[in-house]
C-alpha cells in the first residue's frame, strides 16, 4: 500500500488510519460504525456535502473510508460532523481526515458491493436511473415510510412544515400526523427506501427550530400509508382530488408553511427571530455562492439546492438558521372556560407569557387571555384544552378577538381586566431561556426548582400534602439539590398543585418554581 492511497487488498490486515489532525484530505476515515451498517448508510453520510466518488468498507473493524470529489466537500463534511455527531442506530459515528489522498479498491465481494451501491447513487443523481431500481445495491431495503416523533414541542409543527423539510431529500408522497402518548408524531412516505434512509440519516436528532422541536426518526413497519382526507392532519400528494373531511385547516398552517418556504434548508431553525427577544442570526441573502458559518454554497448541491439556497440549507442543517424580520403569526387571544380567571395566568403561563386577562362580565367563569404571540396561544390551547381541573373539563379555544383592550383612563371595568405585561412570573421573557426546551403536557410528575438548601424532602412533601394531593414519590436531583421531582396521585392533582405552589415563598428569598415534567420517578 502506498502512502497516498488506501487499497482494498489490505482490508483484512488494515489496522485503521493514522490520525492527521488539521491536514485536509478528500478521503475521510469513518469510525465506530454499527456491525450491521450497510453501504447506503455510509454513502448517505457524505451525500449532503457533495459527490461521493469512492468507498472502502472495513466491516470487520467497524470502519470505512469515504472519498469525496473535492477537498472542499470533505472539509465541509468533517467540519459539520465535528459539531453535529451523526448517530446510526444509537451508535455515535466519528470521522477525521485520512492520511490517504485517494482510494483504490479491488474486486473483492465487499468492494464490488460498495461500488455497486456507489454507482447506483451516482446514476440517481445524474438522472439515468430511478430510485426504485437501486434495491439490488442494498439502497432500498428499508421501508419507504418513516415514523417521526417531535420532542420538546415548543412551537407547533404543521404538516406543511414537515413536507417542506422532508421534501429536501426526495418526493414526499403522503404524510399523516397524529398525537400519541402526549407526543406529536407523523408518518412520512417516500417512493422508495433509499430516499427514506437518506432523510433519516440526515434529520434524526436535529432541531426544527432553535433548541426545540427535536426530530426522532425511525423506519415504520408500514410500507404504504392509506390517506382518506387531504387536510391539516393528513395529505396524499398523489391524490389532490381527495375530500377534506371534517378537519379544518389550522390557524397557523399558512403562517408556518410560509416560514418554512422562506428558509430553503433541510431544517429551518427558529422562524420567530425577533419574537421573545431572539436576535436574528442572519438574513438569507440572494447572492449565489454565499458562505455561511463555514458552510460553502456547494455543500448541498447533491440535493439539488443551488446557490444561496444551498448555503442556507447548510447553515440550517447545523441548526443556525433564523429568519430576520419574521414575527409569530396567528391570533394570540384565547377564550378560557371552566377555570377561575384569577388563576388562569398561572396555569396558562406554563406555555407562554400571559399579557392580559379579561373576565367576561356576564360569565365570570370565562376569560379572554392574551398571550405574547399566536404560537404561545396555540401551544397552550393544544396542551390544556380538555384537561380536568377541580372536577371540570377546561375549554381553551382561540377567540375571535385579536387583542384584549385595557379600559380607557377614567373608565373602570370593576377590575375585570388585568394587565400582566410586566409580571415577574413570566417564564419566557429571557432570550434563550432553558424554559423553551422544557415545555411538556400536563403530567402527574412536577419539576420543582429554586429550592433553598434548608428545605428538606419532608418539608416539600408536607407542602403538597397540605393541598389534599397524594404524594406517590419524591426525588432530589443528585447533582443539584436546588431541583426535585414530585409525583402526585393524578394529572388533575398536579395541575391544581402547580397553580397553588408556583412562586410559593420558601424563605431565604427563594420562590418555588413548578412546571410539568416528562420524567417519572
Amino acid at each position: 500500500m502506498s502512502s497516498g492511497a488506501a487499497n482494498g487488498n489490505d482490508s483484512k490486515k488494515f489496522k485503521g488510519d493514522i490520525r492527521s489532525p488539521g491536514i485536509p484530505s478528500r478521503v475521510i476515515h469513518v469510525r465506530k460504525l454499527p456491525n450491521d451498517i450497510n453501504e447506503a448508510e455510509v454513502i448517505s453520510l457524505g451525500l449532503p456535502f457533495g459527490k461521493v466518488t469512492n468507498l472502502l468498507m472495513l466491516k470487520g473493524k467497524n470502519q470505512a473510508f469515504l472519498e469525496m470529489n473535492t477537498e472542499e466537500s470533505a472539509q465541509t463534511m468533517v467540519s459539520y460532523y465535528s459539531s453535529v455527531t451523526p448517530v446510526i442506530r444509537n451508535h455515535p459515528i466519528y470521522m477525521q481526515y485520512s492520511n490517504h489522498k485517494e482510494l483504490k479498491t479491488d474486486n473483492s465481494p465487499n468492494q464490488v458491493r460498495a461500488q455497486a451501491a456507489l454507482q447506483a447513487v451516482n446514476a440517481v443523481q445524474t438522472g439515468s436511473m430511478s430510485l426504485s431500481t437501486v434495491d439490488g445495491a442494498g439502497m432500498g431495503s428499508q421501508s419507504p415510510v418513516l415514523r417521526v416523533i417531535v420532542e420538546n414541542l415548543f412551537y407547533p409543527v404543521t404538516l406543511d412544515v414537515l413536507h417542506q423539510i422532508f421534501s429536501k431529500f426526495g418526493t414526499v408522497l403522503k404524510i399523516i400526523t397524529f398525537t400519541k402518548n402526549n407526543q406529536f408524531q407523523a408518518l412520512v412516505q417516500y417512493s422508495d427506501g433509499m430516499t427514506a434512509q437518506h432523510a433519516k440519516l440526515s434529520l434524526d436528532g436535529q432541531n426544527i427550530y432553535n433548541a426545540c422541536c427535536t426530530l426522532r426518526i425511525s423506519f415504520s413497519k408500514l410500507t404504504s400509508l392509506n390517506v382518506k382526507y387531504n387536510n391539516d392532519k393528513s395529505r396524499d400528494y398523489t391524490r389532490p382530488d381527495l375530500p377534506t373531511g371534517d378537519s379544518q385547516p389550522s390557524l397557523n398552517a399558512q403562517t408556518m408553511a410560509a416560514a418554512a418556504l422562506t428558509a430553503p434548508g433541510i431544517i429551518s431553525a427558529s422562524p420567530y427571530a425577533g419574537a421573545h427577544g431572539f436576535p436574528p442570526t442572519f438574513a438569507i441573502q440572494q447572492a449565489a455562492g454565499l458562505s455561511l458559518q463555514g458552510m460553502p454554497a456547494g455543500a448541498f448541491a447533491s440535493l439539488g439546492v443551488p446557490g444561496a439556497a444551498a448555503a442556507a440549507a447548510a447553515a440550517a442543517a447545523a441548526g443556525r438558521l433564523s429568519l430576520s424580520g419574521y414575527t409569530a403569526g396567528g391570533n394570540s387571544v384565547m377564550l378560557v372556560s371552566n377555570l377561575n380567571p384569577e388563576l388562569s395566568y398561572l396555569l396558562v403561563g406554563v406555555y407562554g407569557d400571559v399579557m392580559r386577562v379579561k373576565i367576561l362580565f356576564n360569565k365570570k367563569e370565562n376569560a379572554l387571555v392574551q398571550m405574547s404571540d399566536g404560537t404561545q396561544a396555540q401551544l397552550a390551547m393544544s396542551h390544556l384544552n380538555g384537561q380536568k381541573l377541580y372536577g371540570k373539563a377546561l375549554r381553551v379555544t382561540l377567540s375571535k378577538h385579536t387583542t384584549v383592550q385595557l379600559p380607557r383612563e377614567g373608565h373602570e371595568d370593576q377590575g375585570l381586566t388585568k394587565d400582566y405585561s410586566n409580571s415577574p412570573l413570566h417564564r419566557f421573557k429571557k432570550p434563550g431561556s432553558k424554559n423553551y426546551s422544557n415545555i411538556f403536557p400536563p403530567s402527574s410528575t412536577l419539576h420543582l426548582s429554586n429550592i433553598p438548601p434548608s428545605v428538606t424532602e419532608d418539608h416539600l412533601r408536607g407542602l403538597f400534602l397540605s393541598s389534599g394531593a397524594v404524594v406517590k414519590a419524591f426525588k432530589f436531583f443528585q447533582k443539584d439539590r436546588k431541583m426535585a421531582l414530585i409525583q402526585l396521585g393524578s394529572v388533575e392533582e398536579a395541575i391544581e398543585s402547580l397553580i397553588k405552589f408556583h412562586n410559593h415563598d420558601l424563605g431565604e428569598n427563594h420562590h418555588l418554581r413548578v412546571s410539568f415534567s416528562k420524567s417519572t420517578i
